[in-house]
């Protein structure tokens, strides 16, 4: 489950990621707790706030993507997680004189985008010149750990922090948490990294990415059904606070136990999904199925105790899909594209999730919460049904159910006459 860990490098990394996971969870509740003081308790201001950090992904994610193939990714890294360190530790100061303003965070998170632009694709990337091909899969899901204890973490912390000291000082905690990644940075040994030859500076690299994923009929469906299954899956947030207020008139203290369920389970899927070997592309359907008939178990619950557990083992579903994706994305490219294919993947992954807010908001108050979930569970598993056909005939095998484990049998048709077999 932890080999990874036995690479001095990514030991390193990881140690400073859990570290670091927790600081950003604290600050994007001090954000929001922040905004909602200075606003007069206004929504309206809190998702602009949000919307502004996402903004410079939509409008510069695939340059971002390009950048990270051009560069060397250790060196860049160094100096975006430097950037963020800096932007938590003004915005820190700034509240905690008292001198900071609405405008103030709607200007550092649209700065913090900016950095994530390339960030993100750089983090995701050099996780294979750490460890190489074959230990990918294994470190993309104790990545994913790392940010779901994070999650679990980071927002219990700051709640008590925010209640004792203010959110400022959260802010500057969050900063310093950066220095962990950073040392841990400065601390590698390039010689034991496997770095991928970089893409010579030339015209129109970015559309070259975009050719490319357009030319994979295989990566294209895989887009596609990440862009439904997020589209209700990346709101299910929203959706638990729904369920549990208007549902089940429960507490603020039921909602936060319900949305720690769901981070439990993601938590526990990632670890599963480490002591995989490799990524499989049925492992990624049937996470993604899985993950969607949850959702229709969860409408119906009976109880909140019986829509608690059912979150657990979605949990684990969505980080069983999520994490067999992201390594079978890096892992079926060519080296000097996977910049910028993680950039297109990274804008998919995390795009929809505005436009799908408003969907599942929409649906909640026209049906109720019950029909929102369903309604997202029902979408995703005809998607996932739909894309799986499609990947058969375009990958020419044949999908067959199984009584026994795994459950799904694959099997390469016969090759055409004249023609070669199917890739298996």
């Amino acid at each position: 489950m932890f080999r990874s860990l036995a690479i001095r490098n990514y030991r390193l990394f990881a140690a400073g990621q859990v570290v670091s996971n927790s600081g950003t969870w604290m600050q994007r509740v001090a954000q929001d707790w922040l905004v909602l003081q200075l606003s007069g308790g206004s929504g309206v201001a809190l998702g602009l706030a949000t919307a502004l950090q996402f903004l410079p992904m939509l409008l510069f994610g695939l340059w971002g993507g390009t950048l990270v193939d051009r560069l060397p990714k250790r060196g860049l890294l160094i100096a975006t997680q430097a950037a963020m360190g800096v932007l938590a530790a003004g915005l820190g100061v700034l509240a905690t004189l008292g001198a900071a303003q609405v405008w103030h965070v709607y200007v550092f998170a649209f700065a913090l985008g900016l950095v994530t632009v390339v960030d993100n694709p750089a983090r995701q990337t050099f996780v294979v010149e750490m460890v190489g091909d074959r230990d990918l899969p294994n470190a993309v899901a104790l990545n994913s750990a790392s940010f779901q204890f994070g999650r679990v973490a980071g927002p219990a912390i700051a709640g008590l922090l925010i209640a004792a000291i203010g959110s400022g000082p959260v802010f500057l905690i969050n900063a310093a948490s950066f220095l962990a990644v950073l040392g841990g940075l400065w601390l590698m040994r390039p010689g034991e990294l496997d770095v991928t030859e970089r893409a010579p500076r030339t015209k129109g690299q970015t559309m070259e990415g975009v050719r490319y994923v357009l030319s994979r009929p295989d990566l294209v469906l895989l887009l596609v059904m990440t862009i439904f299954v997020q589209m209700f899956g990346a709101n299910v947030q929203n959706q638990i606070a729904l369920m549990a207020n208007n549902v089940f008139e429960t507490g603020a203290a039921a909602f936060g136990t319900a949305a720690a369920a769901l981070a439990v389970g993601a938590l526990a899927g990632a670890l599963i999904a480490a002591r995989r070997e490799r990524p499989r592309l049925r492992l990624v359907l049937s996470g993604a199925l899985a993950f969607g008939v949850l959702q229709g178990v969860s409408a119906a619950a009976p109880s909140y105790g019986w829509f608690v557990a059912a979150l657990v083992v979605m949990g684990v579903a969505f980080m069983t899909f999520t994490t067999s994706l992201n390594a079978t994305f890096q892992l079926s490219v060519e080296p000097q594209m996977r910049g910028r294919v993680m950039s297109i993947y990274m804008l998919v992954f995390l795009g929809v999730s505005p436009i799908g807010a408003p969907i599942v908001g929409f649906l909640a108050d026209a049906f109720g919460p019950r029909a929102s979930l369903g309604v997202g569970g029902a979408v995703s598993v005809l998607v996932v049904a739909v894309v799986s056909v499609l990947l058969a005939r375009s990958l020419r095998v044949r999908v067959r159910p199984s009584p026994r484990r795994p459950f799904v049998r694959v099997s390469a048709l016969p090759a055409r006459a004249g023609g070669t077999g199917g890739s298996g």
